[in-house]
């Protein structure tokens, strides 16, 4: 899991920042990569919130490397929100966003309206 502020649990290659940790598992290295973020947004926030998000939504999908974004909404937990961002890797990810200063920008824009650090993990494909 990797939360705003990172906080690392398994090693992923290239997950941590200041410290890449090794290869990873060959199956992480096949092909895209899932970012998917839980953020839950304080209550009375949320249509700021959307409007953040759109408002910074060129700044993540025009980063280098990102394939789709995707916003979405609890229907039970309206406050909660799920994103869902298609990467070329884990590196992508992590090295054209966010050490970037586009970056900086998206959390201005949405991070005042967090009720806590998203939870942020990333998934692979796997073959049937």
């Amino acid at each position: 899991m990797i939360a705003y502020p990172f906080r690392c649990a398994a090693p992923v290659r290239g997950n941590c920042p200041g410290g890449r940790q090794g290869a990873g598992p060959a199956w992480q290295a096949a092909g895209m990569v899932l970012e998917i973020a839980l953020i839950d947004v304080a209550p009375g926030n949320e249509d700021a919130f959307a409007a953040a998000y759109a408002e910074g939504h060129k700044l993540l999908a025009g980063a280098p490397g990102c394939r789709s974004v995707r916003m979405t909404r609890g229907v039970e937990s309206p406050s909660r929100f799920v994103l869902l961002v298609e990467w070329d890797s884990v590196e992508a990810h992590e090295e054209n966003f966010r050490a970037t200063d586009r970056f900086v920008r998206w959390r201005e824009l949405i991070g005042p309206h967090f009720s806590a650090p998203p939870r942020v993990e990333h998934f692979v494909d796997i073959t049937a």
